[in-house]
């Protein structure tokens, strides 16, 4: 996936509410917001990383559903994290407490949180750093678990709260540890 940061500072600064309007009347645009209100364009995927994706949230969103401890999000749902990002991480989990705290109109927008879990999946064209400065700063903003996954390279970074990164090389499986209970996943079908 190939972005773009456009520094718009100079000329406007984006409310969390413009950025969201800009966001839904794009709809086929994926975008995000950085800290310093520099808009960042990303290209679709390819197949390979799509469907990737989807195998992913499927894992996870069967988890979620059987044990029905919280709320499973796609990489089109919108999050303002508490330094005034707005990102949307391919796959995140929230608690079912943190949803049901929210009022009807937060659930309609951006969540006005940071997911407590939080999985990126770079595609080929991605890059390692960005990949793990955007990791630092979920956890940085209150993510508990996170996974930056790289298939090209079979790596994968463990983001927990409070603790060094953990890299990991070629890893069967992935536990969600004290934050996704029971969950596992399989990264056989990543690593092919």
């Amino acid at each position: 996936m190939t972005t773009t940061t456009l520094n718009l500072n100079p000329i406007i600064q984006l409310s969390k509410e413009q950025f969201y309007t800009l966001c839904a009347i794009n709809p086929d645009t994926k975008l995000e917001l950085n800290a310093n209100g520099e808009l960042i364009v990303m290209s679709p995927t390819g197949g390979e990383t799509s469907a990737w994706n989807a195998e992913l949230i499927i894992d996870l969103g069967v988890w979620n559903r059987q044990t029905g401890l919280g709320k499973t999000f796609d990489s089109s749902g919108g999050f303002a994290l508490p330094n005034g990002a707005q990102r949307s991480p391919d796959v995140a989990w929230i608690p079912l407490e943190k949803w049901n705290a929210l009022t009807t109109e937060e659930k309609k927008g951006f969540l006005p949180l940071c997911p407590d879990f939080v999985m990126e999946l770079l595609s080929p064209s991605d890059s390692w750093k960005p990949g793990t400065e955007k990791m630092e700063e979920y956890k940085e903003n209150g993510c508990r678990l996170g996974w930056l996954i790289e298939p090209r390279n079979k790596r994968v970074a463990i983001y927990r709260a409070k603790q060094a990164v953990e890299i990991l090389e070629a890893p069967k499986f992935l536990s969600g540890e004290d934050v996704l209970k029971g969950f596992h996943l399989n990264l056989a079908k990543i690593w092919r």
